[in-house]
């Protein structure tokens, strides 16, 4: 539990965890949001995946992130970020995402 809180301390990885909210991203994908370098923005997915909020998945050359799913904290963050002005933007930003990658799949 302690490495979780350590997680959600950080503004930057409550914002990651609001981009991934529904769409799988890469870690240039989501270093593209900030204003961070891309080894920070690795780190910062690190943390959030020694913590269980994140999993990744190797496809092809790239490595793709998505929120763990079954965590109870991120049901519990998800039902934070509908209400922050600062993730609910953010969260929409994602959703634009995932229903662009099925427009494209199509």
């Amino acid at each position: 539990m302690q490495r979780v809180f350590e997680a959600l301390s950080s503004p930057v990885r409550r914002k990651i965890l609001a981009y991934l909210a529904h769409a799988d991203l890469t870690a240039g994908e989501i270093a593209a949001k900030f204003e961070i370098s891309k080894p920070a923005v690795s780190q910062h997915l690190s943390v959030l995946e020694v913590a269980g909020l994140v999993t990744s998945e190797k496809k092809g050359q790239f490595v793709h992130y998505s929120l763990a799913p079954d965590h109870l904290a991120n049901t519990l963050n998800g039902y934070v970020q509908e209400v922050c002005p600062v993730s609910k933007p953010l969260k929409r930003e994602s959703a634009e995402i995932a229903k662009g990658r099925r427009t494209d799949a199509s």
